[in-house]
């Protein structure tokens, strides 16, 4: 999954600044129904860390099954957070 790809597909722009708020809670709304939907480990773990990103993100246990899935999104939030702290 192209992140840029992934923000046309739920925003239909992949500029970030140009997204209005209405365009965002949608976009928001469909990736969660997607996430729910989704059945392929990859694609669901990709969805997720967007919906993290947007901060918007199911919790680990409703979200993933599997503790190996559930390990990989906690090593996904301890990245983000030493990025930010550094950035």
């Amino acid at each position: 999954m192209d992140f840029d790809d992934q923000l046309r597909r739920y925003f239909g722009t992949d500029d970030l600044s140009t997204i209005a708020p209405s365009a965002l809670e949608a976009g928001i709304d469909r990736m969660r129904v997607d996430l729910g939907m989704e059945k392929d480990r990859n694609r669901r773990f990709a969805l997720w860390s967007l919906l993290y990103l947007f901060n918007a993100s199911p919790d680990l246990d409703v979200a993933f099954d599997n503790e190996e899935d559930r390990n990989a999104a906690r090593d996904f939030m301890d990245m983000m957070a030493k990025a930010q702290d550094g950035a």
